[in-house]
């Protein structure tokens, strides 16, 4: 059962945070969790009806941010979107990277339009939200980058090969970035969800089970140790402590947020009982 991880502890008073992909999902779970944790907070998604549903959201809570329609992966659109972010705010001390896709296909069944559109919207707009984030950050003397990546970035199931690529080019991005600005003091770390229940976890069950999606969650849910799948509000509460002073020693890092899917493997050991039984057995033969 999740449970929410220390509310109201205000780690993120006075500082300024920008969350994209903040319409739906893990974004908007982290817009909500960073406002309450007392961020001056601004967020953007492609989706419209994502952007007004975030900030009523915010409003039931008590809270307030301001959401913006952007497309991330268009470099026009971001550097008008941080012309404008900076007419409202000095600096940024908090970016976090939430936008994604997912997109199915072999390397063979993949057509390259589809394979284009993912790397844009996978990593092109980690790279261009990034590429204005940190002049602001060097203006406030340092800040904090969270790309969300994913398991996938690791180990790959079948049939996913952009979304797999693009996802592990997001790790390798942090990794370079973090080594370009640590003495910045702008701190680059990537979150690794396994399963998470978010609106797009929910779309691609509906395509193998039309009638019943809640059933293959539940199946994905029993594949990882921890017996079920994650909420975004969990890799909010993880996305919150790399971007908080928690983590002031943290930069480069790849951490994460899967049930323990990645320290499993699929193949069965012997139960240890038995296993002891038949090496008693063998020595009682010998």
């Amino acid at each position: 059962m999740a449970v929410e991880v220390g509310t109201g502890s205000k780690l993120l008073a006075g500082r300024t945070a920008l969350v994209a992909g903040g319409g739906s999902g893990i974004g908007r779970a982290v817009v909500e969790r960073f406002a309450r944790e007392g961020a001056a907070v601004e967020f953007l998604s492609v989706d419209a009806a994502g952007v007004r549903a975030t900030g009523e959201a915010l409003a039931a809570q008590g809270c307030s941010g301001r959401g913006e329609v952007v497309d991330a992966s268009d470099a026009g659109s971001v550097e008008r979107y941080y012309a404008g972010l900076r007419t409202r705010h000095d600096r940024l001390d908090a970016l976090v990277n939430c936008v994604g896709i997912q997109r199915y296909g072999t390397v063979e069944t993949t057509s390259v339009e589809t394979w284009d559109e993912v790397l844009a919207v996978n990593l092109r707009s980690m790279f261009l939200m990034a590429k204005h984030a940190v002049p602001l950050m060097r203006v406030a003397g340092g800040g904090a980058i969270v790309h969300v990546s994913s398991c996938q970035a690791l180990a790959s199931q079948a049939n996913v090969v952009a979304y797999t690529a693009s996802k592990g080019a997001v790790v390798a991005l942090t990794r370079a970035m973090a080594v370009d600005h640590a003495a910045e003091q702008i701190r680059v770390n990537v979150v690794l969800p396994g399963s998470i229940d978010t609106p797009m976890l929910r779309a691609s069950a509906r395509e193998i089970d039309a009638e019943d999606p809640g059933a293959v969650v539940a199946t994905w849910g029993r594949g990882h140790p921890i017996g079920r799948v994650g909420t975004p509000e969990e890799v909010a509460a993880t996305c919150l402590f790399l971007a908080s002073p928690l983590s002031s020693f943290v930069t480069g890092a790849e951490l994460r947020v899967d049930g323990g899917l990645l320290a499993s493997v699929a193949l069965a050991a012997p139960r240890e009982g038995r296993v002891a039984a038949e090496a008693a057995s063998r020595e009682r033969e010998v």
